[in-house]
């Protein structure tokens, strides 16, 4: 009786160890363990994403390390192999080189490891489990769709009037930077069909305008370029699309070394302080703001989910495919935001103080 009364206990001690969300794996009380990996440390938003689903898994009682690649593939590789050797249950992995990852994935598969790409697509695997991120095709549209409203592209005519504009991309190694880039296009190319949009360098290819990829003082040095060969005489330039926050910020010092006083219509992306406190100034006309604090809820829950043994919860089975599978996807979706209404979405959502922005 003693015997059966205390494998009785044994079994509810069992229950409520997996009942506590996932802190244990079993009765031996081993804490499951969770790897966050980021390409860099020079974009606010990276550091903003890793800390706020840090802090989410962390209230739950896992391990939780934050690894930073400071923008190197082969270190992101080897910090992963790390992870993978030291018993890491699930990997989050936003990719520095989306391209690079297949062998090490393979290993981390053959240990049992989960892995969820985050806010970039990790190409060429066919062990990336889940993918979450933000409709990036979206966030080009947005931008496409200020520029297109700003200078009232549709009821203008090439024989009237034409604007000018410039282009530039992500990185060709993110997958998601051909998503902004399509996005956008697939609204200014009409315009750049039938005249009413001219690129007076020539450079509209995505090939080429993504040449400088993140790297911000390479955008910078494309810019200077363009201005000297293209505007010095006094052409204007209307409208320039910057894929994110950090490139717009750099283009705005070329803009300013060039004399410019009136600054051309540029977009952006992540809604950094220093880009909205440059839309306050109007040196940047807007950013798309992708809230984190969303991306690393639905995260954390993806996260849990595969630690409980569930089915973590998708929204799109069609959208991403990495060149071996279509990958289980949950996009968040993003806003625009512009001088007219940074405090509705930033401030009254509590994203930012407005002493943060002064």
């Amino acid at each position: 009786m003693k015997k059966i009364i205390k494998l009785m206990a044994l079994a509810l001690c069992c229950a409520i160890a997996l009942s506590f969300a996932g802190l244990f794996s079993g009765c031996g009380g081993q804490t499951q363990k969770v790897g966050i990996l980021m390409p860099s440390a020079k974009e606010q938003r990276w550091t903003q994403d890793s800390d706020n689903l840090k802090r989410q898994l962390q209230a739950k009682g896992y391990m939780v390390e934050i690894k930073n690649a400071e923008d190197s593939a082969d270190v992101q590789v080897s910090q992963i192999d790390a992870m993978v050797d030291d018993g890491f249950n699930v990997l989050v992995i936003c990719a520095h080189d989306s391209t690079k990852l297949t062998q090490v994935l393979q290993k981390a598969a053959n240990k049992g490891v989960k892995i969820i790409a985050y806010d970039r697509l990790i190409m060429n695997s066919p062990n990336v489990d889940y993918y979450v991120t933000f409709n990036n095709f979206e966030v080009g549209r947005l931008q496409g769709e200020y520029i297109e409203t700003a200078l009232n592209l549709k009821t203008a005519k090439a024989e009237d009037r034409s604007y000018n504009i410039e282009l530039f991309a992500g990185a060709a190694t993110d997958n998601n930077a051909i998503f902004f880039f399509d996005g956008a296009m697939s609204v200014l190319e009409q315009y750049l069909g039938n005249g009413v949009l001219k690129v007076p360098s020539g450079e509209t290819e995505r090939a080429v305008v993504a040449e400088a990829g993140w790297t911000y003082p390479l955008a910078k040095a494309r810019m200077d370029r363009l201005l000297t060969e293209n505007y010095a005489d006094g052409t204007e330039l209307h409208a320039v699309l910057s894929p994110n926050d950090g490139i717009a910020q750099v283009l705005i010092t070329s803009f300013k070394a060039a004399g410019f006083t009136d600054m051309p219509i540029l977009t952006g992306q992540d809604s950094e302080k220093e880009s909205v406190k440059k839309i306050i100034a109007d040196e940047q006309a807007m950013t798309v703001f992708k809230d984190t604090r969303a991306l690393a809820d639905r995260t954390f829950k993806m996260v849990e989910d595969i630690l409980l043994g569930n089915t973590p919860e998708t929204n799109d089975a069609k959208t991403y495919h990495n060149g071996e599978k279509i990958v289980p996807t949950y996009m968040c979706k993003p806003v625009g935001v512009t001088k007219t209404n940074y405090k509705e979405i930033l401030i009254d959502s509590g994203y930012y103080e407005l002493s943060d922005l002064q």
